[in-house]
C-alpha cells in the first residue's frame, strides 16, 4: 500500500513510532487538540507582505542583511508550492509520495534557498532552531527532486511580540537564522517511515498509545 507523507506526519515518527505507525496502518490517529489560529492569520498576513516586495522587485526590511538575493519571481508556482492541498510533491517507484509546502523561496544567483516564517511568543533559544532541521532538509529533497539547484542552507525567519503600540499596533521583533540543510537526512526519514509501516508494530511508548 503506497502512503503519503508530510513533514509534519513525519515527525511523528521521530516522537511515536508506535503511533505513527497506527495512523497510517489501521487508520487510527492521535486525538485532535485545539489549534491556536494566531499561527495561521500570521502566515497569511506574512505571505501578502512578502508578496507585495516581490512584486516591486525589493526584499522586505526583515531582510536586509541578505546581499545579492531576492524573492522567487514565478508568483504562480510559488502559489502551488505553499498551497497544503499541492506543495511540492514527490513519488518514489513503489507510488509512495512525500510533499511539503514551503513559505518563500530566495534566488542566490541561479539556486534557490528555502525561507520559512515562524511566530513565537518568546525569544529565540539556542536550539530553537533546530527544532525545524527536518522540515528544512525535505524541503530542499523535494526542489532537488523536482530538477532545481538549492543552496546548502536555508532561512528561517522568527516573528516575537515585542510591544502594543498606543493605537494597539502589535509590534514584532524578527531574527533571521541561517541553517545548513542535509538532503541525505531527509531521504534517511523517508526510507525510514516505509521501513517502520512494513513491519510489525512497534511498541507503545507514549501515554497516547498506551493500550493499543
Amino acid at each position: 500500500m503506497p502512503y503519503k507523507f508530510s513533514p509534519s506526519s513525519l515527525a511523528l515518527l521521530k516522537e511515536c513510532p508506535h503511533c505513527f505507525w497506527l495512523q497510517f496502518n489501521k487508520g487510527i490517529k492521535r486525538p485532535d487538540g485545539a489549534f491556536p489560529s494566531l499561527p495561521s492569520g500570521m502566515d497569511r498576513v506574512l505571505k501578502k507582505h512578502f508578496d507585495s516586495f516581490r512584486d516591486r522587485e525589493m526584499l522586505p526590511p526583515e531582510l536586509n542583511e541578505l546581499k545579492g538575493y531576492k524573492l522567487f519571481e514565478d508568483a504562480e508556482l510559488l502559489e502551488e508550492w505553499r498551497n497544503n492541498r499541492k506543495g511540492i510533491q514527490w513519488e518514489d517507484e513503489e507510488g509512495n509520495i512525500l510533499k511539503g509546502a514551503v513559505d518563500n523561496i530566495l534566488l542566490k544567483g541561479d539556486k534557490l534557498v528555502v525561507l520559512d516564517y515562524k511566530t513565537r511568543g518568546y525569544a529565540v533559544k539556542e536550539d530553537t532552531a533546530d527544532h525545524y532541521q527536518d522540515q528544512l532538509d525535505i524541503y530542499n529533497f523535494l526542489l532537488r527532486k523536482e530538477g532545481y539547484d538549492t543552496e546548502d542552507y536555508a532561512f528561517l525567519l522568527f516573528y516575537v511580540p515585542k510591544e502594543v503600540t498606543e493605537t494597539g499596533a502589535v509590534i514584532f521583533d524578527t531574527d533571521l537564522v541561517k541553517m545548513k540543510v542535509d538532503v541525505g537526512n531527509a531521504e534517511k526519514i523517508f526510507e525510514k517511515a516505509l521501513k517502520l509501516l512494513n513491519d510489525d508494530c512497534p511498541k507503545a511508548i507514549c501515554v497516547w498509545c498506551e493500550g493499543r
